[in-house]
C-alpha cells in the first residue's frame, strides 16, 4: 500500500497546482490547494485500490486531460495561456493514445508472427488424446461437491488442464460464493482433480487451504495481492491454478508489456503466488518452473491469434478489402482456444482460422501455440484440399444426432493416419458425455463415433480405407508382410460393409474392411492367408492387402 500512497500523493499535489489558479488571495489559494490535494489523494488511492490499475505514469493520461482542462478554464491571463499549452499537450497525448490501434497494427503482427508449416505430425495411435470435454468434467465435479466441507460457503472455480505425474488431469479450485461466505470462511479448503483422458474417472477432492484466491476480498483478493507486490507489471488474462508434482497448488498469471501507447500486449513471463502464504515470485518465460504447463494465458494466445489473422497487411486492410485476412474461431474451451497435449506431454493451445466472409465454413489454417514459451506455428494444411473448419464439424455432429439433440464441444484437429481429422466429444443436453466423433476435414463423408477415443480411432481407420484413402501417414506405421493360418475370426457389419477381425497362428490380431478386400467376407478358421499390414503397435493391426489361399 505504501507505493499507492506515494503515487497518489504525487498525483494529488500536481492536480492541485494545475487546477487551482495561482492568482487571488494567498490564504484562499493555500486552503484551496490543501483541500484539493487531500480530496484528490483519497480519490486516486481508492481508484488504484479498487481497479488494480498498474502504477505506471502512462495510465494517468485521462486524468491529465481532465485537470489541464479544469486548470485552463479556471485560470486567467498569462496563467491561462500557459495552462492552455499544457491542455494542448494533453490533447495531443490523447490523440496518440487513442490512435495507437491504427498505427501499431504492423508491430502487433510482427509480435504475433508464426512459423509456417503444412501439416502437424501424425498422432501416435497407441496414445490416448486428452479429449474429456471440460463441460463434462465440470458437471462431474459439481456432483462430487459433497466432498467439500461447509459446502454452502463455496462454489467450483475455473477448470485448468495440466500434466501431473505423467497424467493429464483437470484442476478446478474451490472458490467462495460471496463476500459474507469469505468473511466467515477465511480460507478455501482445496481443489478438485479429474482425468482429462478417462471419462469414467471420478473427481477427487484434495485438501489444501488457500487464503489468497480470486474469490477472496480486500487485501486477500489474489489479483489485488499480485498488484500490490508487483505494482508496475502489466498483467493480461485471468489467474489460473497449477499444481506441482506433490499436489501443492499455486496461482499463476501472465505479465508482459504494451506493444505501443498502452495498446496491445506481448507476454514476457508469469507471477507465481503461493495461495496459502501469499509469497510471490516472478519468472521470465525462459525460467518458468517445470511443473507449470500454461505459463502463457489462453487470453494472451487468443489475442496473439487475432493479431496474426487480422493485421497481415495492416489496420486498414483488416477493415476494408481484407486481403489474406483469416479470423481465429471462437470454438475453443478457454478464451476461444483449446489446450491440448502432444505425445511428449507438452501443452499447446489449438485454434483454427476461417474466412471473414460470412457463410463460409472452409478452414484457412490452424495454429498451435506452446503453453510455456508462447512460440506459435501456423499450419496451412494441404493446399490441394479444402479443409472444413471447426464450426463445420460441429454442424455435422448436430445434424447426425438431431433427434437426440446432442452437440459437440472442443473440436480439435489431429493428423490421424495421415488424414487431417476433427476429434470432437459429443454431449447430451444435460452436458454428459455420450461418444467421441471423428470426421475427416478434407472428406466430411468419412466419419465415425465410438464410446472412447481409441474405439473411435479403430473405426476411423476402417472408414478411411473404405473411403479410398490409406493409413500410410500413421506416425509409427511400418509396412510389413506375414503368412499364416486363421485361428479365430470375427465379422461385424459396419454401415454398408463388413469389418473383419482375425487372429493368426502367430498370436497377432489384424483388422480389415470388405470395402478394401471384398473376399474377406468368406474368411474362415483354418484358411491360409498372406497379409500386408502396418505395424502401428495396436492390439488390432490395420491390413492393407490380404490374399486367401484358394479364393484369390
Amino acid at each position: 500500500m505504501a507505493y499507492v500512497f506515494i503515487i497518489s500523493a504525487v498525483v494529488a499535489v500536481v492536480t492541485a497546482l494545475l487546477v487551482v489558479p495561482l492568482s487571488g488571495d494567498r490564504k484562499d489559494k493555500i486552503s484551496s490547494i490543501a483541500l484539493l490535494t487531500i480530496l484528490t489523494f483519497v480519490v486516486v488511492a481508492i481508484i488504484y485500490y479498487v481497479t488494480n490499475l498498474d502504477r505506471n505514469w502512462t495510465a494517468l493520461w485521462p486524468w491529465l486531460v481532465i485537470i489541464t482542462f479544469a486548470g485552463t478554464f479556471l485560470a486567467r491571463g498569462a496563467e491561462q495561456k500557459v495552462k492552455g499549452v499544457l491542455l494542448l499537450g494533453s490533447l495531443a497525448l490523447t490523440v496518440y493514445m487513442l490512435s495507437a490501434p491504427v498505427w501499431n497494427a504492423d508491430k502487433k503482427y510482427e509480435v504475433a508472427k508464426m512459423d509456417e508449416q503444412v501439416e502437424i505430425e501424425a498422432f501416435d495411435e497407441t496414445k490416448t488424446p486428452a479429449s474429456v470435454p471440460p463441460k463434462f468434467a465440470r458437471n462431474k465435479m459439481k456432483k462430487a461437491f459433497g466432498q467439500v466441507p461447509n459446502t454452502s460457503y463455496y462454489e467450483l472455480g475455473n477448470l485448468q488442464i495440466q500434466k501431473v505425474d505423467g497424467k493429464y488431469v483437470y484442476i478446478a479450485p474451490v472458490e467462495f460464493s460471496g463476500f459474507f461466505k469469505w468473511w466467515n470462511g477465511d480460507v478455501t479448503p482445496g481443489y478438485f482433480t479429474m482425468s482429462a483422458t478417462d471419462s469414467a474417472d471420478n473427481p477427487k477432492f484434495v485438501k489444501a487451504d488457500m487464503t489468497y484466491t480470486p474469490s477472496s476480498y480486500l487485501h486477500k483478493n489474489l489479483e489485488r495481492h499480485m498488484r500490490m507486490k508487483h505494482p508496475n507489471k502489466i498483467f493480461y488474462g485471468d489467474a489460473q491454478l497449477e499444481i506441482d508434482e506433490d499436489g501443492k497448488p499455486y496461482y499463476i498469471r501472465s505479465y508482459g508489456k504494451f506493444i505501443a501507447a498502452r495498446n496491445g500486449f506481448d507476454v514476457e513471463g508469469i507471477v507465481v503466488v503461493d495461495p496459502s502464504t501469499g509469497q510471490t515470485e516472478s519468472f521470465a518465460l525462459a525460467d518458468v518452473p517445470e511443473f507449470i504447463d500454461g505459463a502463457v494465458s489462453p487470453e494472451t494466445v487468443s489475442l496473439q491469434n487475432s493479431y496474426y489473422g487480422k493485421y497481415v497487411h495492416g489496420f486498414i486492410n483488416s477493415l476494408i478489402g481484407k486481403k489474406d485476412v483469416r479470423l481465429p474461431s471462437d470454438e475453443g474451451t478457454e478464451a476461444n482456444v483449446s489446450p491440448i497435449f502432444t505425445e511428449n506431454g507438452e501443452m499447446y493451445y489449438f485454434t483454427d482460422f476461417t474466412s471473414p466472409k460470412e457463410g463460409v465454413d472452409s478452414m484457412l489454417g490452424y495454429s498451435l501455440t506452446d503453453g510455456r514459451t508462447g512460440k506459435a506455428t501456423y499450419y496451412t494444411g494441404n493446399l490441394e484440399d479444402s479443409y472444413m473448419d471447426s464450426q463445420g464439424a460441429l454442424q455435422i455432429i448436430e445434424k447426425k444426432f438431431i433427434e437426440k439433440k446432442w452437440s459437440g464441444e472442443m473440436p480439435v484437429l489431429y493428423n490421424f493416419y495421415g488424414e487431417a481429422s476433427w476429434l470432437t466429444p459429443v454431449l447430451d443436453s444435460n452436458g454428459f458425455l455420450q461418444n467421441y466423433f471423428i470426421v475427416s476435414a478434407a472428406n466430411p463423408e468419412i466419419s465415425v463415433y465410438g464410446n472412447t477415443p481409441n474405439e473411435a480411432l479403430k473405426l476411423y481407420k476402417t472408414a478411411i480405407q473404405r473411403g479410398g484413402s490409406t493409413v500410410d501417414g500413421s506416425s509409427s506405421a511400418e509396412e510389413k508382410s506375414v503368412s499364416g493360418t486363421i485361428v479365430r475370426v470375427f465379422k461385424e457389419r459396419v454401415g454398408d460393409f463388413t469389418q473383419v477381425s482375425f487372429l493368426l497362428d502367430n498370436k497377432t490380431n489384424y483388422i480389415v474392411s470388405s470395402e478394401m478386400a471384398p473376399f474377406v467376407v468368406y474368411m474362415e478358421v483354418g484358411d491360409k492367408v498372406q497379409v500386408k499390414y502396418l505395424e502401428t503397435g495396436e492390439l488390432f493391426l490395420p491390413v492393407k492387402e490380404v490374399t486367401i489361399e484358394g479364393i484369390e
